[in-house]
């Protein structure tokens, strides 16, 4: 049996819960997973997006896996599978919960015929259809080693055998008073027949229903449980089978199965959350990830969280691009306030850490380096526990960040040092720059300090845009060009007449 993970090799799985990266709420990648992990809380499949790969080899074998799910088909037969998996899962909590014996037992042998179906159709399913990722691959040879093992057979024999058995249990149940009274079937009428039989000629016409329909999953009664205690006595061969196939098959679901079932549902839901905005116009790929590459293209790209929430309003987000040549490292973004600035850097962070999960991202055509880490650095409220000033707490952030990072890491660095004058953050920014450019890290720097986008060779200048018409309103796209915020300045002050000459001539009146 080959075998083990869609998601990790021998080697490189985790042996602890990765925690949540700290840059998750900047990038709002935690809003994201969120959406992501929906109505599939039980698998705990947070954990999964936390961590990045450092292996190309995996990313690679993560987005075949994906591409083989892009076949509706291929995604049906997992989500049927996945769906009596979880039926598997409730009769187990429903047998592990209920007191009475008989009742325990019927609910796990229910347990195991669902796990029977389950695999024998995942199989079917798989082998039905060319797939092109190793992972699936695996897990169908699995599958078909699995069905021929003498453990399943003998799984599937005893299965069917106590089901039989059961299902030719017949019994008598007498009533008189508060006594009941239960025997063996001897060939007595159905009463329940008789009496509709003869009450048929009265019905006028059909009438409401108002019987209550109880689940099937409602649990007995005490009568019911004494009844079901007494027929056991009535067939002790029979619900003696039923016991054994209990005790025998205690551990009955197999470990690989169980691994790709909780591995599913993170591709399924992922699956789920690009098909939504996929059908809203926008564009995924499958990124070329490149470890130690120091060029970066993005085309009409966007903010996952931010589509999903206008998504769900009826419209799309603006999609942006990217391109960082050789040797250019840092991007900083300048341009007017809700211009977008920090929609696009929160963009390339998220999608260098999909990228390294090996995960469709959004935009046309993504080639990104393969980032160990995002890192970011955004505005904080003041923190009475730490009793440090604004500018004390961002000097200290950001003194860790430059700590904590490499060549090969992404920062996302938010409007820096707004709590000091201009000359004193713009001092500060070309020395944190200077930095970054030393550890050769991508940087996207957001700030209103036009002068940081000329600090040197390495350095690209990203504006957001304004309508040349009208220079209050954004178009929320970010292009690269010489910063020019004097000139948008002049704009609106024109807009409003509080240009010099506007000023000198209401003075004059």
């Amino acid at each position: 049996m080959t075998f083990r993970s869609l998601l990790w090799d021998e080697a490189s799985a985790p042996t602890s819960r990765p925690g949540e990266p700290e840059c998750f709420g900047d990038l709002h990648l935690d809003q994201v997973v969120a959406e992501v992990v929906r109505g599939r809380e039980d698998y705990d499949l947070a954990p999964l997006l936390h961590q990045p790969l450092g292996d190309p080899a995996m990313i690679a074998g993560r987005q075949r896996v994906f591409s083989d799910l892009e076949d509706d088909d291929v995604a049906q037969a997992v989500s049927t599978f996945s769906e009596r998996m979880r039926r598997m899962r409730r009769y187990q909590g429903l047998a592990r919960r209920r007191h009475q014996a008989e009742e325990r037992q019927r609910w796990f042998l229910d347990a195991a015929q669902v796990y029977l179906d389950a695999v024998r159709g995942l199989r079917d399913a798989l082998a039905a259809h060319e797939l092109g990722s190793e992972g699936l691959q695996a897990l169908r040879d699995h599958l078909d080693a699995l069905i021929a093992s003498s453990s399943f057979a003998a799984l599937a024999r005893d299965a069917a055998a106590v089901a039989e058995a059961l299902d030719e249990v017949r019994y008598a149940i007498a009533i008189k008073g508060r006594r009941v009274r239960v025997r063996h079937y001897e060939g007595e009428p159905d009463y329940l027949a008789e009496i509709e039989e003869a009450f048929a000629k009265f019905r006028e016409r059909d009438a409401k229903d108002y019987r209550a329909q109880l689940p099937p999953e409602s649990q007995m009664n005490g009568v019911e449980e004494r009844i079901l205690g007494l027929v056991a006595q009535l067939f002790p061969e029979t619900f003696g089978q039923l016991a054994t196939f209990t005790e025998r098959h205690a551990d009955f679901a197999d470990p690989g199965v169980l691994t790709f079932e909780r591995e599913a549902q993170l591709f399924l839901g992922y699956r789920k959350h690009v098909r939504a905005l996929r059908n809203a116009g926008l564009p995924f790929c499958y990124p070329t990830v490149t470890p130690g590459a120091r060029t970066v293209t993005i085309e009409d790209g966007f903010d996952l969280a931010l589509a999903r929430k206008l998504a769900s309003q009826g419209t799309v987000p603006v999609t942006n691009s990217l391109r960082l040549g050789p040797g250019e490292r840092v991007a900083v973004i300048t341009g007017p306030n809700q211009g977008g600035k920090t929609t696009f850097a929160r963009m390339v962070g998220q999608i260098h850490h999909l990228a390294a999960l090996g995960l469709p991202v959004p935009g046309r055509r993504v080639e990104v380096g393969l980032a160990d880490q995002v890192l970011t650095h955004f505005e904080r409220e003041e923190s009475l526990d730490t009793l440090r000033g604004k500018l004390e707490d961002d000097l200290t952030r950001i003194r860790g960040i430059l700590d904590r990072a490499t060549a090969d890491s992404v920062l996302v660095l938010n409007e820096l040092f707004t709590s000091t004058t201009v000359s004193d953050a713009v001092a500060l920014g070309h020395d944190i720059l200077e930095r970054i450019r030393g550890l050769g890290a991508l940087c996207l720097y957001v700030t209103f300090l036009d002068e940081l986008a000329e600090a040197g060779p390495e350095t690209v200048s990203l504006v957001g845009e304004v309508s040349p018409e009208d220079p209050t309103a954004r178009t929320f796209e970010i292009v690269r060009r010489p910063a020019d915020g004097l000139a948008y300045a002049a704009a609106l002050a024109q807009r409003h007449r509080l240009t010099y000459d506007h000023v000198r001539e209401r003075l004059r009146a």
